[in-house]
């Protein structure tokens, strides 16, 4: 069986598409670190800053999968496939 390989996906492409969820990590780091109280800084927002960047993890991950998914969906050419089946 041939063994296909998938296009390629651009990191530019990427950074463009999580621009905004990366701000809205970062906001939500600083307001996390901002409202922690004087002496448990550390204990008051080291969940928050969790939460917030593995939100952003789960987005990358989600929006570069798509990508790939999306680019080799417009890679495939059906009348190709059926040519060479016959």
């Amino acid at each position: 069986m041939h063994k296909m390989k998938l296009p390629e996906i651009d990191d530019r492409k990427l950074k463009e598409l999580l621009k905004k969820d990366f701000e809205d990590c970062i906001a939500e780091v600083v307001e996390a670190i901002n409202t922690a109280k004087a002496g448990s800084i550390i204990d008051d927002s080291e969940e928050p800053v969790r939460i917030a960047t593995g939100k952003l993890r789960q987005k990358i991950f989600e929006k570069a999968l798509q990508m790939k998914v999306d680019a080799a969906q417009a890679a495939f050419s059906p009348s190709e496939e059926s040519t060479r089946n016959k």
